[in-house]
């Protein structure tokens, strides 16, 4: 798995995606509808709030909106990548230290190098080991 990773910083909810749930908050980025399905059945039995997006620009959206605590982004995506996504994520105050966790089927050091440089925290290559994920997911929210 990934390179490195960071704490989230634990911020208020504001806005829109101001909630009593006291779930860490993962927003799944995926544009196929059966992974994204199995991510969140998978992360809600494990204890997690899901919100979703099916493209990079809805990511950015949502990622606003929501205040994820913690972000698994797509990296091949419709209307906006992964890596256009996630720059554009770093670039707000309140989502700056919020880990992103890049997902791809690419398994390359180049396909890894470039999404660190994009500003994720961790890369993990389809198929995705769910065991590992949840224990990444959980170390990455504490």
């Amino acid at each position: 798995m990934g390179v490195s990773s960071l704490n989230a910083e634990q911020g208020e909810k504001s806005g829109m995606g101001e909630t009593n749930d006291s779930r860490p908050t993962v927003l799944v980025v995926e544009d196929f509808e059966d992974n994204r399905f199995m991510m969140r059945r998978l992360l809600e039995m494990s204890g997690y709030r899901v919100v979703e997006a099916i493209n990079g620009q809805q990511a950015v959206e949502a990622a606003r909106r929501e205040r994820p605590d913690i972000i698994l982004m797509d990296l091949s995506l419709p209307m906006l990548d992964g890596l256009a996504a996630t720059r554009r994520i770093r670039e707000y105050d309140g989502l700056s230290k919020v880990p992103i966790v890049a997902v791809s089927a690419h398994d390359s050091a180049d396909f890894h190098a470039e999404a660190l440089a994009a500003g994720c925290n961790e890369y993990v290559t389809k198929p995705i080991d769910f065991d590992q994920l949840v224990q990444l997911l959980n170390r990455l929210t504490k």
